[in-house]
């Protein structure tokens, strides 16, 4: 069968109920099936009588799905980029600064600049980005992180879980990460695949630990990418791990480029993929780089 008549077919059972047969119409809405989003329904009856013939079928085209979505090259990073110059923020977390006022990640050369409006002028420090002036001590640090978790912030929910894991209370910190995690935040899904693999505050578990990680690197979290690859290959599937692999290296993950390098010596990845990875990497790195942040990186290195 060709390309052009599988799709056709495709597109005919999604215009149908797939037991009866039905097709939608203004009175009748089919619903989509939520494992293989490739079959719909007119009703629960009607889907409960066809499992037995998609069951198989049904596995077989989530998985392919999953592994669509698992495998896509994200555009950015989890940390996008810098709200004031918009340039993607380094995966180096000494060269930016979260905000807990905002939860905005600043770049250090947009810090920096702002440091010397502020000695110019001989102004009060304030955020770069809010202009919320800076906490005057750990008391007030915390009350603007709360301030943010009652807006539903999952940056800042993350941010007090790793408070109260600090302090030791492991429960409450999974508590907060888990919110930011139901919210979307990639960070968050990273966070409680290490909890999960930790066992602090909950029960160890290593399939709920990959499920995090994946929704993590889905989300564009390069150190869970390269996790997942390290999991793949201790596993034995090299294929998949290489893939985890040149995603999180086109990221500008150092790591996952060293991992290349040693499957590149191996045989394990092909002259061209190296080079491509080689390239992307550099790409990412470049990206990330700015005369305004080059001057920072000056003077903190002279102090």
């Amino acid at each position: 069968m060709s390309t052009k008549n599988v799709e056709e077919e495709a597109a005919n059972m999604m215009m149908c109920c797939a037991s009866c047969g039905t097709a939608e119409v203004d009175d009748i809405k089919l619903k989509t099936c939520t494992a293989c989003k490739s079959v719909r329904y007119c009703s629960i009856k009607c889907q409960k009588e066809h499992r037995p013939q998609h069951k198989r079928a049904c596995k077989k085209w989530a998985a392919e799905l999953h592994n669509e979505i698992l495998f896509r090259q994200p555009e950015s990073t989890n940390e996008g980029d810098c709200p004031i110059c918009f340039l993607p923020i380094s995966l180096d977390q000494t060269k930016s600064t979260l905000m807990l006022c905002c939860s905005k990640v600043i770049c250090n050369g947009c810090a920096y600049s702002n440091d010397i409006r502020i000695y110019q002028e001989s102004l009060e420090p304030t955020c770069p980005f809010c202009r919320h002036p800076d906490p005057e001590s750990k008391d007030e640090e915390i009350r603007n992180i709360m301030k943010r978790v009652e807006l539903n912030d999952p940056i800042a929910m993350v941010q007090m879980g790793l408070r109260r894991y600090e302090t030791g209370d492991y429960e409450s910190a999974f508590k907060y990460v888990n919110k930011a995690a139901k919210l979307g935040d990639a960070g968050a899904h990273y966070q409680l695949a290490c909890f999960y693999f930790e066992g602090k505050g909950v029960e160890k578990d290593a399939k709920k630990e990959v499920y995090h990680l994946e929704q993590a690197a889905i989300g564009g979290h390069p150190k869970a990418r390269y996790n997942l690859g390290v999991k793949e290959e201790e596993n034995g599937r090299r294929g998949r791990a290489v893939k985890h692999w040149i995603i999180a290296a086109t990221l500008g993950y150092d790591s996952s480029l060293d991992a290349l390098k040693v499957c590149f010596r191996g045989g394990l990845v092909s002259k061209e993929d190296f080079a491509a990875a080689l390239r992307a990497h550099q790409a990412a790195i470049e990206a990330t780089k700015s005369p305004q942040r080059e001057a920072a990186e000056e003077a903190r290195n002279e102090r």
